[in-house]
């Protein structure tokens, strides 16, 4: 059964305690948005499904309380930085499996300044095998986990490949250039490429400039059937998801011995290869991207993942602007989680937004010419990776 976007909403993304707001006050916001956008109201929900890495058991319930109290259910979700997606992903299942014609995927994020953390520290933790296999690999002097992790990654891809420090770092300068014309980012100042090198280092080869920061927000989409879409007439809103996977580790994230692996480009490229698969298409169909650019190193990982480079060939890629305006692909016309900011819960429903309004070609400022499929990837270590196509429904 074919399913459709028809409706996105978000808020602008802020530096954590910078708003007098809470994650009911955001989820109104980006909930209220999505809903006026497709055109229905709240009573036309059948489910709703609500994503959240901080925070308590049934906070879902709370945040779309503020919508309506309806009685549908809602189910809860946490997979980590992939949240917003996993949420996404579910709602789309229940429209695909035709359990329901119309369904609420909101996601949003409340969340400590700084590096994250752990919150219980009486159990093990989910990434300790990942870490493991990775302190084999590189030394760990007590950075934050999440860059030296991809950090690691990037020192790999250098080993290997040839790939130089500054081709991360024209990354960092791409996204945030490209913040610059969206009023939902976090951070919309322009750094030229020697202030981006030249920025803190966190972890080698990457800066401050390089890493996503910690984030408030939240972010919204109504998924509807094609029965629904037609019987209430949302065509000229509706954008329809071609292909989507949701993948988790396999057996090669601890046996490659590779920080690559370890943090998810298999997992990746997987999902991209069964996502491309279910719509029919390849990456030389799409012209505008949304990844998870955690740290810089991962994007120009995630091109080759996602087959816009071939192995070993993400930093040719950068260096023929191939991944901005007038190169082959606009990737993260939004800013990305550099400079768009990365409330983990609501980071994957973001990108839906943007991608939705890339096709229907009200990006404003932002728009990419010439836009028939989009791509959509989203990471969460521990770990699930989930990549989706998207084109016009007609």
């Amino acid at each position: 059964m074919r399913t459709y976007v028809i409706g996105v909403g978000m808020t602008k993304f802020e530096k954590p305690g910078s708003r007098e707001w809470d994650y009911p006050d955001m989820a109104r916001e980006a909930g209220s948005k999505a809903l006026a956008d497709a055109a229905v109201p709240y009573t036309a929900i059948e489910q709703a499904v609500v994503g959240y890495v901080y925070g308590e058991s049934t906070s879902g319930q709370r945040a779309v309380y503020e919508l309506g109290l309806t009685g549908i259910p809602v189910l809860n979700v946490n997979n980590n930085c992939s949240t917003g997606s996993t949420a996404l992903y579910m709602a789309r299942q229940l429209v695909k499996g035709g359990l329901a014609d119309c369904v609420l995927a909101l996601g949003f994020e409340k969340m400590q300044r700084g590096s994250l953390g752990t919150t219980f520290e009486d159990r093990e933790q989910p990434l300790l095998n990942h870490l493991k296999e990775l302190f084999d690999l590189y030394e760990w002097k007590g950075e934050p986990i999440a860059p030296y992790m991809f950090g690691a990654a990037g020192r790999e891809h250098m080993t290997k490949y040839g790939t130089t420090p500054e081709q991360f770092a024209k990354i960092g300068e791409k996204n945030h250039r490209h913040s610059v014309n969206n009023p939902y980012a976090q951070f919309r100042d322009v750094y030229t490429l020697d202030e981006i090198k030249a920025a803190r280092e966190v972890y080698a080869p990457l800066t401050k400039l390089q890493c996503s920061p910690t984030s408030d927000g939240s972010g919204a989409a109504v998924i509807a059937s094609e029965r629904f879409v037609d019987e209430h007439d949302l065509w000229s809103r509706a954008v329809e998801i071609a292909g989507q996977s949701m993948v988790t580790d396999t057996a090669a994230t601890f046996e490659d011995k590779s920080a690559i692996t370890l943090v998810g480009a298999k997992m990746s490229a997987l999902a991209a290869r069964n996502a491309y698969e279910e719509a029919g298409v390849g990456a030389e169909d799409i012209q505008v991207v949304e990844l998870h650019d955690c740290f810089s190193t991962n994007e120009l990982l995630t091109y080759e993942a996602l087959g816009l480079a071939a192995e070993g060939e993400g930093g040719t890629l950068v260096d023929n602007g191939d991944n901005t305006y007038g190169g082959r692909w606009v990737v993260n016309p939004s800013g990305g989680l550099i400079s768009k900011g990365h409330p983990l819960g609501a980071t994957g429903l973001a990108q839906c937004a943007e991608l939705t309004w890339q096709l229907r070609g009200t990006a404003d400022a932002r728009q990419v010419d010439g836009v028939t499929g989009a791509l959509q990837h989203n990471i969460g270590l521990g770990g699930a990776a989930v990549v989706t196509v998207y084109r016009h429904a007609r």
